[in-house]
């Protein structure tokens, strides 16, 4: 199957390349070659490649700038993604799009299903949930992802780091640390999701799916793991949401259920410290 695939020096899209290139013809496209805010242009390009599918790991990822440049965000994870699909169902071509788990406020205790109801808490949910349902909306075969506290080996285009790099970065510094403790979350590497998205494709069965490694921590127990597994002893303080200034709000638990992607057959993700410890690794931090 010849798949197109944005975002392809991404984070995750680094990862998707490496996991489908051996199982399918994938035509990797790079920003700003490549850039779904201008569709006349995307057009172009998809007509010439008339893919069967199109993979999008494009995003707005700034989940405070959001705040104070909602046009920025919608443009590219809700308007774009509108234009996106719409060109996908007049060629004929599937899509494949990645969505959060901050769609959900966090009020819930329990991890979130496909079928429980979205409630954004600020601009960048909001942006996501609409970019979920212009897909929904425009085309029939459609997957819809969403995942959890990603990090991979190539960072996050849009930041230039994750969250583990920047905590290995400011203990190596010397800095004095302080990570929240009262927002649970899912990390999930984005190689071994890059893996289930390929059981995923071979399925063909098109859909909402929640899609994260096991397990649930806050951030703050994420960075006592990553520290831990790496023998480091850094000034690690937990603090409350409401010690930072941040314009967004946050959900205080938005861990997603996976239950209907492994009644399909998609393999179970491995616990999310040893995803860790695999990244760890091959990062180099670990030997």
């Amino acid at each position: 199957m010849k798949i197109v695939l944005i975002g392809a020096d991404g984070q995750l899209g680094t990862d998707l390349y490496r996991s489908l290139k051996d199982h399918h013809r994938v035509h990797p496209c790079f920003y700003p070659d490549v850039d779904i805010t201008r569709p006349a242009d995307l057009k172009v390009m998809l007509d010439a490649q008339q893919p069967a599918m199109v993979i999008n790991t494009a995003a707005y990822n700034l989940v405070d700038n959001s705040e104070h440049e909602p046009l920025a965000a919608f443009r590219l994870n809700a308007l774009a993604v509108r234009s996106l699909a719409v060109i996908c169902r007049d060629i004929g071509a599937s899509l494949m799009h990645f969505s959060s788990d901050y769609v959900f406020d966090g009020r819930s205790r329990t991890p979130y299903t496909e079928e429980d109801v979205p409630h954004p808490l600020g601009v960048y949910g909001i942006s996501k949930l609409a970019g979920e349902y212009f897909v929904s909306g425009t085309l029939d075969r459609h997957y819809l992802i969403r995942t959890s506290g990603l990090y991979g080996e190539a960072g996050c285009w849009g930041k230039g780091t994750n969250f583990v790099d920047s905590m290995v970065r400011m203990a190596r510094e010397g800095r004095a640390i302080r990570v929240v403790d009262d927002q649970w979350i899912t990390p999930t590497s984005t190689r071994e999701l890059a893996m289930r998205i390929r059981e995923l494709i071979i399925s063909d069965s098109f859909g909402l799916y929640h899609m994260t490694n096991e397990g649930q921590c806050t951030w703050f127990a994420f960075a006592q793991e990553i520290f831990h597994r790496l023998g480091m002893d850094p000034s690690l303080n937990a603090v409350g949401s409401d010690s930072y200034a941040s314009a967004a709000r946050r959900p205080a638990y938005s861990v997603l259920d996976k239950t209907k992607a492994y009644r399909l057959g998609v393999s179970r993700f491995s616990p999310w410290q040893d995803a860790l410890d695999v990244y760890l690794h091959n990062k180099g931090y670990k030997k």
